[in-house]
């Protein structure tokens, strides 16, 4: 499941959030189902957006649990329940009434259902119910002929204020979460040892490795046309697996460097072997949550925990964001850890 960030902007008209849900969701959800948790003063600002995958079929795992518990833990005023689906509506035939007549629906009725009782028992009000399918919207609750089946509302165009904060935010939309994947997808051919110089190991020092990974910094950074070769980025992947100074490179996120560090932690995940690269993929994810793309964070660290189960610092990272800590909080939680910047 994806939990992106709490947005700031505020709720104006559901086919607007409808139309913005890949700014909300870090990328464009394809047969989803998508919760999005509404508080603040007035009870209509976003504070958490979660997706899960629609049910495959009459015998996969619902996704009702984890959606609950997900906005439950946020005690939000209400909630808008989006289901995004090519899906063709359903046909039931009617048990009485006209022989062969037919009750036209709209799909994923059942799961809208469960979703809604759900959080009406955790005292959850869900405001909108609706579907998105082909570039229309449909309310699951509305009589009205506009939103029968078959029917539909266009979505607004244009660009909205949520789109706008989740821009100014720094998140990049992708057509897919494969598509996320897809920017750290592994990269063969990098050597595990440095190619020029004293070999770099998992025996490398403190005072070694720091060094090696400020250097490569250096040529992450905006502006710079050098680029990243094999050796050093090979020093930096042995680097890491010291323990301190992976702890230590996790104060990057907190200062200047934080977008070039981005760019170092996404290269050697892409171009280091398994499980070398669970190191970068956990300070990626970290850095990624930092700047509010959640979407990514939960793609790095699956890469991570992927490559090797029971990372650690990985496992601390997912529970932080299974527990909802706002990127505050995590920046913070790192402060205390490597006190400040590195």
């Amino acid at each position: 499941m994806d939990e992106p960030p709490r947005s700031p902007v505020r709720v104006s008209d559901p086919g607007e959030m409808a139309a913005a849900l890949p700014a909300l969701v870090g990328f464009l959800p394809h047969e989803s189902v998508v919760l999005v948790a509404l508080g603040g003063a007035g009870g209509r600002r976003v504070v958490l957006t979660a997706r899960a995958d629609l049910p495959a079929g009459a015998g996969s795992a619902s996704p009702v649990r984890q959606l609950v518990h997900a906005v439950g833990a946020e005690q939000p005023t209400g909630v808008l329940l989006y289901v995004v689906s090519e899906a063709a509506d359903d046909q039931e035939l009617l048990a009485f009434g006209p022989p062969g007549e037919v009750l036209t629906g709209l799909p994923h009725r059942a799961l809208v259902h469960d979703l809604v009782r759900a959080l009406a028992g955790g005292d959850v009000r869900v405001h909108d119910a609706l579907l998105v399918r082909g570039g229309r919207w449909w309310s699951y609750d509305c009589p009205r002929p506009c939103c029968a089946p078959g029917a539909g509302t266009p979505l607004p165009g244009g660009v909205s204020e949520v789109e706008v904060a989740a821009v100014a935010a720094g998140a990049v939309v992708e057509t897919s979460r494969g598509a996320l994947a897809e920017r750290i997808a592994r990269v063969a051919g990098l050597a595990t040892r440095a190619g020029a110089g004293r070999p770099v190991g998992p025996g490398l020092a403190v005072e070694d490795g720091w060094p090696a990974v400020l250097a490569a910094l250096r040529l992450c950074r905006p502006g710079s046309v050098e680029p990243l070769p094999d050796a050093a980025l090979t020093a930096v992947v042995w680097a890491l697996t010291d323990l301190a100074v992976r702890d230590r490179a996790l104060g990057l996120a907190l200062g200047a460097d934080a977008a070039a560090a981005e760019v170092l932690w996404t290269e050697c995940t892409r171009r280091a072997p398994a499980p070398l690269d669970a190191a970068p993929a956990t300070l990626l994810a970290t850095a990624a949550w930092l700047r509010g793309d959640g979407a990514m964070a939960n793609v790095a660290l699956e890469r991570a925990l992927t490559s090797r189960p029971g990372y650690r610092l990985a496992e601390l990272l997912a529970d932080c964001l299974a527990a909802r800590v706002h990127p505050s909080e995590l920046r913070g939680l790192i402060a205390d850890v490597v006190g400040g910047p590195g």
